[in-house]
């Protein structure tokens, strides 16, 4: 398993004292572009942030500028989105190895296995490895929509990190899922299968949620059953709504009503709905980093001005520039 632990304060335990936000470690190189994810997470808690690739050039291009305005964050690593079946695999790596090349922290690559041969994932990791990409997250990825059997070679995410380990020393992360997997049976099995891809893993990443309660209740689960690997939260600032409702619902992510409502009465104010975005998105993740979770991921999408409020309110904002837009 992974060096570090997933073991956290439990907020639901009777005995748990909260505590205060931890510092950031100051990296012994500023300029980590070359680094492990998980060393990273054990020096101190991280700071990242996950982009998707855009459709076009243009919107590449302020992608790119969103990444430049979030430096101000100082993050610890960031990461880009593959698309379904590979729909994204060129636009990816190209903004995968561009980004990685052009900027002081690591850039890590998701990776889908299922509808792809070995040889295709076995060529996209040696040219990562041959472009200074360290970082890779590796997932199974969705079957066919229309219910037809998967092609390719790959059925499991451990199947994938069994292809990375051949090809590179890669640091590898996995994707978990605090209110189980959507495809899960039960939640004894989710967690088993669970368990099972971190102990290959170096650490992982969840998918967003929004009660704390379903994090730690899911790290004392896999820590019962003996795993020790980083298990990072992702968090999302609910800055669209809607969007944000049907991508929690495919995911199995709960939605709190009472939450939801606070999103709602504000819809149609962008500036309202923006600070409240960012006041429940660092609520949440002030909550998680006092019960110990080793960082927060958030799930940027594409734009600055969310992650920027969150990351001042956590005071991990590191620089003040004149314009973030």
């Amino acid at each position: 398993m992974a060096s570090g632990s997933s073991s956290v304060t439990s907020a639901s335990g009777s005995d748990a004292v909260p505590r205060a936000i931890p510092a950031r470690p100051k990296r012994a190189d500023p300029m980590h572009r070359d680094a492990r994810i998980d060393d990273l997470l054990a020096e101190g808690p991280t700071l990242s942030l996950e982009f998707f690739p855009p459709k076009t050039d243009r919107g590449v291009a302020n992608l790119l500028e969103t990444i430049d305005a979030l430096e101000d964050l100082d993050p610890d690593f960031v990461s880009v989105t593959y698309g379904a079946g590979g729909s994204t695999r060129d636009r990816t790596r190209d903004l995968v190895v561009t980004a990685n090349r052009d900027r002081n922290f690591p850039v890590m690559a998701h990776l889908t296995c299922v509808g792809h041969t070995r040889a295709e994932l076995r060529e996209l990791l040696e040219d990562y490895a041959a472009s200074g990409v360290r970082n890779i997250l590796a997932l199974a990825g969705d079957p066919p929509a229309d219910g037809s059997p998967a092609e390719g070679d790959f059925q499991y995410a451990t199947e994938l990190i069994e292809l990375i380990r051949e090809v590179g020393d890669f640091s590898v992360g996995v994707a978990a899922h605090p209110e189980t997997h959507p495809r899960s049976p039960d939640r004894a099995s989710d967690r088993e299968h669970l368990a099972a891809k971190l102990e290959v893993a170096d650490f992982a990443i969840t998918q967003f949620f929004f009660s704390a309660s379903d994090y730690f209740d899911m790290v004392d689960e896999l820590d019962a059953l003996g795993v020790s690997t980083p298990i990072v939260p992702g968090v999302i600032p609910v800055t669209n709504p809607a969007s944000v409702a049907r991508f929690a619902d495919m995911a199995n992510a709960a939605r709190p009503a009472e939450l939801w409502a606070r999103y709602e009465a504000v819809a149609e104010d962008p500036e309202a709905l923006m600070a409240t975005a960012i006041e429940a998105a660092a609520s949440l993740a002030t909550e998680l980093l006092e019960g110990g979770a080793p960082g927060v991921h958030l799930y940027a999408l594409n734009r600055a001005e969310a992650p920027l409020g969150v990351g001042a309110r956590l005071g991990w904002r590191v620089r003040q520039r004149l314009d973030v837009s």
